[in-house]
């Protein structure tokens, strides 16, 4: 490497261009061997440098999500559940939903697909630069009680505030008591009208009162959630996904005991 190529470096890193410090001499090379123009290469090297960060980007918001699975839209299958069809999930795909604030509630029994699509459409807004974090209710509800004295709550509290799309599993799987209920009242009331949902539960929204045991604050929590919403309801009698493609740890014919 010549002296030359190595100044050039070092005045890429002060301008911290970082990556392209690291292919300059390869790309002048390349350059060179290709006849490009002034603009041309400034318009690669710019290329370059831009696509990387935009990769480190989708790397650091994919970690913040914290997806439990990498579930994606291409892995849905949608012919095996009768929730959406191929033009409302390609309306789902385009992600305006997410800039108009708007609330997607996905119910239905355990293993439908409901955390699939939900994951799946985060992920598809992860690589759009949106920024989505994944909590189920019990995660939330900890971090909400926590966030005042624990740091790590502390992040990812704030982490969750200010996220673009806010997916949150398991809504109302269990009654929750007083104190809990209006935690997450403050936190709808909070968000409201500056981020968009995506909530999968197993009970409808006329059934959470009884798991909030409060009616007035459920009434107010719907009325923010379900001002811009759409329900998407997986059939009660379909069978389980996850069971239709369990793998077994021994095989039909049986273990001798």
């Amino acid at each position: 490497m010549t002296e030359f190529y190595q100044e050039l470096q070092e005045k890429c890193r002060a301008l911290r261009l970082a990556e392209t410090a690291k292919e300059l001499p390869s790309m002048l090379r390349e350059a060179e061997s290709k006849g490009l123009t002034y603009s041309e290469f400034i318009d690669q090297v710019l290329g370059y440098e831009l696509a990387c960060r935009e990769e480190k980007n989708r790397i650091k918001l994919m970690k913040w999500a914290e997806f439990p699975q990498h579930l994606t839209l291409e892995q849905f299958k949608l012919e095996e559940q009768s929730a959406i069809g191929e033009k409302q999930l390609n309306v789902l795909k385009e992600l305006s939903w997410i800039e108009e604030n708007f609330t997607l509630i996905m119910m239905g029994p355990p293993g439908v697909g409901k955390t699939h699509l939900s994951t799946g459409l985060g992920i598809q807004a992860v690589n759009q630069g949106y920024q989505v974090s994944f909590v189920s209710m019990d995660q939330l509800i900890y971090v909400l009680k926590t966030k005042e004295y624990i740091s790590k709550s502390r992040t990812r509290y704030k982490r969750i505030t200010g996220s673009d799309l806010v997916i949150i599993d398991d809504v109302m799987y269990m009654a929750y008591e007083t104190q809990d209920a209006q935690l997450f009242f403050q936190f709808i009331y909070d968000m409201y009208d500056k981020t968009a949902f995506i909530l999968t539960s197993n009970k409808g929204p006329g059934e959470w009162g009884k798991f909030l045991g409060d009616t007035t604050l459920t009434t107010a929590i719907l009325d923010r959630l379900l001002h811009r919403s759409e329900i998407i309801t997986f059939d009660e009698n379909q069978d389980s996904i996850r069971m239709k493609y369990r793998r077994a740890l021994f095989q039909e014919t049986g273990v001798e005991s």
